[in-house]
């Protein structure tokens, strides 16, 4: 069978995204990704992005040049998106930062997981939305090498902030400026965000992304977990209860 060239396949699944002075994302897809969680079984629209310098100016470019960019070294985040994203009037997102202990091993250090599982079950019921999976937002912001530390002074009596302050990090370190470039390439419309963190609807608001509601999810509470979320809402100010955006 004669195989289609790559460039024909490739470039209407790419799209080039102005970002800073010296920098492009490119926002590869939509593929099609089969999910099954349990009993949860559905289909996301897979898409995933990278930060590149602009002397790349093309499409093209981009192509040659991930071979010698060692991305297997680097981190690329992702989107989730179901149902009509770009279109639909009413759209629920939730801007996830990747938890590696969390979400890939189970572990009930934190109600990651749980929250990104719940998530996913959430859009689908809603019928339309999107999951930002963050990939540089490990340990809010502080990387995982730095996260093993923190959990190291944890173990030690520390709470999830003053590990962080110890090891010279501010509380929350995390950026969603990509993550929003990359939200209104894909819709122009306001969304609905799942969070408990006020950090998180600051940022949309600010570009004039959110509705007037927010989405709170909590659950996946254990005994080893109810400190740190004790230590969010108590230290990190978040949201305890649905309430409107002011």
């Amino acid at each position: 069978m004669m195989l289609k060239n790559k460039n024909d396949i490739l470039l209407n699944k790419m799209k080039v995204i102005p970002f800073k002075n010296n920098e492009n994302l490119c926002v590869v897809g939509p593929v099609s990704l089969p999910i099954t969680q349990g009993d949860f079984q559905t289909t996301f629209q897979w898409y995933t992005w990278l930060n590149i310098d602009k002397k790349y100016a093309t499409k093209e470019q981009i192509l040659q040049a991930i071979v010698n960019e060692d991305l297997a070294s680097k981190q690329q985040s992702s989107v989730l998106i179901y149902g009509d994203f770009e279109n639909a009037d009413d759209a629920i997102i939730r801007m996830h930062s990747i938890c590696h202990t969390g979400d890939i091993f189970g572990s009930k250090r934190c109600d990651c997981g749980y929250q990104l599982h719940e998530s996913m079950k959430m859009i689908v019921d809603h019928g339309c939305g999107a999951i930002f999976y963050l990939a540089n937002h490990e340990g809010r912001g502080i990387g995982l090498f730095s996260k093993s530390l923190a959990y190291i002074l944890q173990e030690e009596g520390y709470d999830t902030v003053e590990a962080n302050n110890a090891l010279g990090f501010a509380d929350d370190t995390r950026n969603y400026e990509e993550a929003i470039s990359i939200l209104e390439a894909l819709r122009s419309k306001p969304v609905k965000l799942i969070t408990n963190n006020p950090l998180k609807l600051r940022a949309l608001k600010e570009h004039g992304l959110l509705a007037h509601e927010h989405i709170p999810l909590w659950g996946g509470l254990t005994e080893t977990n109810r400190h740190y979320l004790e230590t969010k809402v108590r230290k990190s100010g978040h949201i305890t209860e649905k309430q409107l955006i002011v």
